[in-house]
């Protein structure tokens, strides 16, 4: 099968190789899955450029991808073959990521996807969806609150603002950095934006909630952002934090036993079974329903995974980046 994997870590045109190996085959509880697309997310481009250790000593990157099952391991229903699925945690602590044309993997983590929804678009549900689901449903959920979405127009906020209007928040306040970007939050439903750059953010968050504060803020960079939190949070409002563009983090503690905030940390990859679940069916449902727009910002074959990664690195792409491999 073709694939592309890296056997060092370092820089993607360093170390990503695109060539011929060995297609797995479905152990018990596994299924086959022929893979159509796989995400390119900055978690997956950190592992490779050597933010963790490797899981082996050869790695096929990627935790997200869509595809069809071609064959199941024992123990699995016979009838999942043909299925078309979606993927999550496809690399997460285990050599064989969806940068390739097959891959192998428990049952439960090959999820149907619906007719409605393309294979790119099925790419970009295991880490950004997912993630943005559940920091909109954490702590009883945002029905009649005002939420902040950090990086509005980045691949886990341009979902985390629809997924908090579909699911009943009042308000949808979105941080961006650009005017395009601002045009990108606004697009998927944000009722204000506020450029950290040009704007103070405090002071238009105040003006925005009357002086009251969020309820919610969603975060994607809590080490950047953390001074702000006590000044834009209502008290007793929570900060649902993903992200961190430091290992440490510096808290105030007298602004924030004052504001009474709490932070809720956690990531996508090691949800709970119960957490997972429900954010899989509130996903489902959605999908179904054709409710949730999804921002590609572009689609690359896989012998271009390297471009792939220097483009979600750049930071300069508004929404998921793609691989193709059929």
């Amino acid at each position: 099968m073709k694939a592309v994997w890296y056997e060092a870590t370092g820089a993607a045109r360093d170390v990503l190789v695109h060539g011929d190996m060995p297609a797995p085959q479905a152990g018990p509880g596994e299924v086959l899955v022929r893979i159509h697309a796989s995400g390119v997310n900055p978690s997956d481009c950190k592992s490779r450029g050597g933010s963790r250790p490797m899981a082996a000593p050869r790695v096929i990157p990627h935790s997200d991808g869509a595809g069809v099952i071609e064959a199941v391991g024992a123990g699995v229903d016979a009838a999942r073959i043909g299925q078309r699925v979606w993927i999550w945690n496809g690399q997460w602590k285990r050599p064989f990521g969806t940068a390739a044309e097959f891959i192998a993997l428990p049952s439960a983590q090959a999820v149907p996807l619906p007719d409605n929804i393309s294979f790119a678009e099925g790419a970009c549900l295991g880490i950004p969806a997912l993630t943005a689901l559940r920091a909109v449903m954490a702590d009883h959920g945002v029905i009649g609150q005002s939420v902040l979405v950090a990086g509005g127009a980045g691949a886990v906020g341009h979902y985390a603002i629809q997924f908090a209007k579909l699911l009943g928040a009042k308000q949808v306040i979105a941080t961006v950095s650009s005017a395009a970007k601002a045009a990108h939050a606004l697009a998927a439903g944000a009722d204000a934006v506020v450029d950290y750059r040009s704007e103070d953010v405090a002071a238009r968050v105040a003006a925005l909630t009357h002086g009251r504060g969020v309820d919610r803020v969603i975060e994607v960079d809590l080490a950047a952002n953390a001074a702000l939190l006590p000044r834009i949070v209502k008290q007793d409002g929570i900060c649902v934090t993903y992200g961190s563009g430091a290992a440490e983090i510096t808290l105030g503690f007298f602004p924030m036993i004052l504001s009474g905030a709490a932070i809720r940390f956690f990531i996508v990859y090691e949800l709970s079974t119960e957490a997972r679940g429900e954010c899989e069916a509130v996903l489902e449902k959605l999908l179904r329903e054709g409710r949730v727009r999804h921002a590609i910002a572009a689609t690359l074959p896989l012998a271009e995974c390297a471009a792939a990664h220097e483009m979600v690195m750049g930071g300069a792409a508004m929404g998921n980046v793609v691989l193709t491999l059929a």
